[in-house]
């Protein structure tokens, strides 16, 4: 059902998709989707916590398969067509992160809030899932685990 309070359909462009080593900037991502038919522009930063199941995180490193960039861009592509969205923008970082450091931006702005927070989630879900990347995170007990490793 077509929005009434628009003057023209969602314009569902991707602005950026990107795999990369150098570090993210969640605010860069959402300049890129500022569109002036845009009424929210709703973000995500995957940070990189300090601790997990109980166990204090020093740092972590994710590794991506050679074929990362090009499934992130059908992933983006695919929710995007699917969602009543402006604009969109995802990077998933590479290497070895701090505590504290940003994995995965997301930007998306829209027409409405909802759509732009449901977009956004949806985003997020699908990259976890079908992006093939994984992360070793490093222990102060000086032991290290591979999570999401096939």
């Amino acid at each position: 059902m077509r929005d009434s309070s628009r003057t023209s359909e969602p314009a569902r462009r991707v602005v950026r998709t990107a795999v990369t080593s150098q570090p993210l900037v969640v605010e860069e991502h959402a300049d890129l989707v500022g569109d002036a038919a845009a009424g929210a522009v709703v973000t995500f930063s995957g940070v990189v916590r300090d601790h997990d199941h109980g166990r204090h995180v020093l740092d972590l490193e994710y590794v991506g398969h050679p074929s990362a960039g090009e499934v992130l861009e059908r992933v983006v592509a695919a929710v995007t067509a699917s969602c009543d969205v402006d604009a969109v923008a995802v990077s998933h970082r590479l290497g070895r992160l701090a505590i504290g450091d940003c994995a995965l931006a997301v930007a998306v702005s829209a027409a409405h809030r909802a759509e732009a927070f449901a977009a956004c989630a949806r985003l997020v879900d699908e990259v976890k899932e079908h992006l093939p990347v994984w992360k070793q995170q490093h222990f102060g007990d000086g032991t290290s685990e591979w999570v999401a490793c096939p």
